[in-house]
């Protein structure tokens, strides 16, 4: 920060008509917003904050507190603060959006008003209209934010939801009405399949079912705005609605009827200020979403198959969008998460997705052409069209978008140049739209080849042709003089240095420097002790300079080509005007060219696999089986030997599979990999199988780790609970339950009376396939009441000195557990694996024992000699003194490096320390007199 701006702040900071403003305005944030405080000077922006945001900044940006400075006072009475440059302020803000579901507000003054400090701009995670160029403008994102308003109605025991849902950045809106279950779980679906960042719902703290909703919205990281009730009012909803579509038919569309989605609607249409924007008036679609034509996914599926990249990933390739992302186009980008979080249950819609890429696997010649050639080419078309219906479009896009029809022909020649045996549907779906859109498309091209100087494009220029008029003519020629004085003061240079021009020495064109000079930076002697030339950055590519001379004329230059573009903007105006009435074909090409993408990068990482992928085949049967299967993330990490597993399920005698097995072992990896492959068949993908027979399922519903939630108020047991109940009461026989560790956040004995009942109600009741990881081995007991049910266990090799985890899943139940052994291996003391030994012995009732089923509840009952006579609360608490006892053992400093004596001298001190509360205990009394 210069000392300028030092001073602005400064001055701002401490005055007390500031400090009444900033409190004022602090009053009113909200915990998820983050205000930005405006500063000009001169030509530059910078930004101050303040309070917690001043201070989370510090944590997020600079990573220290030293940069803190208080205002009217010192580190403990003061208000803290810190400058933050635009650069870092727009990424700051771009990260706070996408990433952390946090709001923005930016406050400015006018000038000469210091203390009036007004809200200027301001985003949430889904409405980025007034930061889309902040956000978009200095890279190209495949993020498309959708913000949802909502509107429930409970009545009769049944639940109606009412949803509108809009993409503000390319125009789009929807509208329907489902019926849900008391969990909301087809709410939280839908938010999944629209991929909402974003949702506003009623201001109502009271009303319980509106809670129950926010802790869907929560559970899927959506940001949530509360709104008063009157703005959910449909008096204008008409008038709205033919405004943003010009269609005066509206009234007529099924989705009038829809009373619950249309208040949803009139709330969005107000938050979002659509109404308030002339240039909206006749651009929005309305659309209405079908939930049950997709397979459904919940949050919890949505991270444990990976499916969406996040900050915390190691590499692109650790999640199946950044595997499967090969695309060279923002809107290929955008378009394969659509299909990740939209899979299919159309069989024929599936079998032609498979047809297009097994195409595009066999014909290597098209499949590198659309990718080395075509598909680079394509700008993002619809991000333009915003851009022309906003009126902030340039003749710079105007040319963007006429080089890309040059290009058309050819893109279409080589879908046309494919043989193949599916070449019907490239016709049909691709290069038929294709020849239209052309067709469309062309006198666009006569406009652009007719008004601008398509010469000067080559040199970054882009301006209207100068025979249009007298002045533009005159000033064309004055500019095509000083280009040949420049040319002169090029060769004269290149003499000068020793430098051939055009090959060491290059005249370039830049916004920043005009007319300049580089050479490579080892060329960068040449220039040593000729004061004539300054330099006027060293960068990779080479060593910018320039002299007198070429300033003097650049300058000229500069002028002149100002006054030219002043002259011809209203003819300039006009043509971008002429070229935003072709966006509904440009949003046409761009759909085409995002599936063409998708599919070729589908075909890409297919070929390219460690293993090739293969074309699943979908059963009549509903039978799942894999030979040969593998998680298709894991196999391309580096130092990664994958081992392939079979899967094979069917509802005759392998619909519920148990599977147990170490820690380690590959138990997660396996159940994860079934639903994976399951998805990528459903997205219409090649999967990574030997061979792969699938059934279409209706929803992959998942309860997979321990993760504590408990940042959002919610315990990891009540997490998993929540899951769970939302799973037994959304699944039916047509979907696939993964489950992970059931029952672990609570006591041993409460944790698998849950495993099993809730085991057996997927069994009995619900009927669909589940793959059930757990370490409650009794589990495996449920095979002998249901004949559908299969264990397998994931392998292991063991020594008496070693254990291999051989990461192999076959038939039946682990025979043994590896706990203690590997803490024999890890040298624990004998005393402590003795009484491990002792303990696991006591608890292992149900391994050598038999099962019956009461009659009550249906669930294993106990041998009728009980291990212990102690009550549930000494077992559990004889449990925490064993685990704590372990904990500070393994927790011994230079543990591994004690000699014999030392470490009994340890363990003395240690059993000094627990002696009063193993005393205290009767369950751990009760052990010790069994030793």
């Amino acid at each position: 920060m210069s000392l300028e701006e030092k001073n602005i702040v400064d001055n701002t900071s401490y005055n007390g008509g500031f400090l009444a403003k900033y409190k004022q305005i602090a009053n009113n944030k909200g915990d998820d917003c983050i205000q930005f405080f405006e500063h000009t000077n001169g030509p530059s922006v910078f930004y101050c904050l303040y309070g917690d945001d001043a201070l989370n900044a510090a944590h997020d940006v600079f990573k220290t507190t030293t940069i803190l400075k208080y205002i009217c006072g010192n580190a403990k009475t003061g208000i803290p603060s810190c400058i933050i440059s635009k650069i870092n302020a727009i990424n700051y803000m771009k990260d706070s959006l996408l990433n952390k579901q946090k709001k923005i507000e930016i406050y400015s003054t006018a000038k000469n008003t210091p203390n009036n400090w007004t809200l200027s701009k301001k985003a949430s995670p889904g409405n980025l209209q007034n930061f889309e160029e902040e956000i978009f403008g200095t890279t190209d994102f495949s993020i498309s934010p959708v913000i949802c308003a909502i509107r429930v109605e409970s009545n009769n025991n049944e639940t109606r939801i009412g949803v509108s849902y809009a993409d503000a950045t390319f125009r789009n809106m929807g509208i329907t009405e489902f019926l849900d279950n008391d969990i909301y779980s087809n709410f939280e679906s839908f938010c999944i399949q629209i991929n909402a960042k974003e949702c506003l719902m009623l201001d109502d703290p009271l009303n319980y079912e509106l809670k129950k909703i926010r802790d869907v919205l929560s559970r899927c990281d959506i940001a949530i705005t509360l709104i008063k009730k009157q703005k959910f009012n449909t008096k204008s909803i008409e008038q709205d609605l033919k405004f943003l579509t010009n269609d005066e038919n509206i009234t007529s569309s099924p989705e009038f009827d829809m009373k619950l989605a249309l208040s949803a609607c009139a709330c969005l249409i107000d938050y979002l200020k659509l109404v308030e924007d002339d240039s909206n008036m006749g651009e929005y679609t309305i659309q209405s979403h079908e939930l049950s034509q997709y397979m459904r996914l919940d949050a919890s599926a949505v991270r444990a198959l990976n499916l969406i990249e996040t900050s915390e990933d190691h590499s692109r390739t650790m999640s199946l969008s950044g595997l499967l992302n090969n695309c060279k186009t923002t809107q290929g980008a955008r378009l394969l998460k659509t299909f990740l979080k939209q899979p299919l249950k159309n069989v024929d819609e599936i079998e032609m997705r498979y047809n297009i890429v097994e195409e595009l696997i066999e014909n290597t010649e098209l499949r590198q052409a659309l990718q080395e050639e075509h598909l680079k080419r394509m700008p993002d078309f619809k991000r333009i069209g915003k851009k022309f219906q906003r009126q902030s479009a340039s003749l710079q896009d105007v040319v963007r978008i006429y080089q890309t029809i040059q290009d058309l022909p050819l893109l279409k020649s080589s879908l046309e140049a494919d043989d193949g045996k599916y070449k019907n549907i490239i016709n049909e779906k691709f290069i038929k739209p294709i020849d239209n859109i052309i067709v469309d498309l062309a006198k666009y091209a006569e406009l652009v080849e007719s008004t601008i100087d398509l010469e000067a494009t080559e040199d970054h220029e882009y301006l209207i042709k100068a025979d249009f008029d007298e002045d533009l003519l005159r000033l064309r020629q004055e500019m095509n003089s000083l280009i040949s004085e420049i040319n002169e003061e090029s060769e004269r240079v290149a003499e000068d240095i020793g430098l051939e021009l055009n090959k060491k020495l290059k005249l370039e064109n830049n916004s920043l420097y005009g007319y300049h000079f580089r050479i490579p930076r080892a060329n960068q002697k040449c220039l040593h002790k000729k004061s004539q030339y300054m330099e006027l950055s060293t960068q990779k590519a080479g060593v910018l300079f320039t002299n007198s001379r070429l300033n003097i004329i650049n300058e000229q230059y500069k002028y002149k080509l100002e006054e030219y573009t002043k002259n011809s903007s209203a003819l300039s105006k006009e043509i971008i005007n002429i070229a935003g009435t072709y966006c509904k074909a440009l949003e046409m090409l761009d759909d085409i060219i995002s599936q063409i993408d998708v599919f070729t990068s589908f075909a890409h990482i297919s070929v390219n696999a460690p293993i090739p992928y293969i074309r699943p085949v979908i059963s009549n049967d509903r039978s799942f089986k894999l030979i040969n299967a593998r998680h298709p993330c894991l196999e391309v990490q580096d130092d990664v030997n994958f081992i392939s597993n079979d899967v094979d399920m069917n509802r005759e005698s392998r619909m519920f599979q148990i599977i147990t097995g170490p820690n380690m072992g590959g138990k997660s990896t396996y159940i994860r990999q079934i639903g994976v492959i399951a998805l990528m068949a459903q997205i219409g993908c090649f999967v990574p199988c030997d061979e792969a027979k699938i059934c279409i399922f209706d929803s992959i519903l998942a309860r997979i780790g321990a993760g504590d939630c408990q940042y959002k108020g919610v315990s990891t047991f009540m997490s998993e609970m929540l899951e769970t109940a939302s799973i037994l009461k959304s699944a039916t026989e047509n979907s696939l339950i993964i489950i992970d560790e059931l029952g672990r956040g609570t006591s041993t004995y409460d944790g698998f009376g849950l495993a099993w009942a809730i085991s057996e109600y997927i069994a009995k009741e619900i009927k669909c396939y589940c793959l059930f990881a757990t370490h409650f081995h009794e589990l495996t007991l449920l095979q002998n009441q249901l004949s559908y049910v299969t264990n397998l266990h994931v392998d292991a090799y063991t020594t008496d000195t070693s254990i291999t985890l051989l990461y192999k899943v076959v038939e039946g139940t682990c025979d043994q557990s590896f706990g203690i052994h590997v803490a024999e291996l890890a040298d624990f003391p004998k005393d402590v694996i003795k009484l491990s030994k002792r303990k696991a012995a006591e608890l292992e009732d149900f391994s050598t024992g038999t099962t019956t089923t009461t009659t009550d509840d249906d669930a294993p009952q106990r041998k009728k000699k009980r291990p212990t006579n102690c009550c549930r609360e000494e077992i559990e608490g004889g449990n925490r003194i064993i685990k704590n006892y372990l904990n500070d053992f393994s927790s011994i400093p230079n543990l591994k490096n004690m000699s014999k004596d030392e470490l009994g001298l340890a363990i003395i001190k240690l059993n000094d320390k627990y002696t009063p509360e193993i005393k205290s205990n009767k369950f751990l009394q009760e052990i010790i007199e069994k030793l």
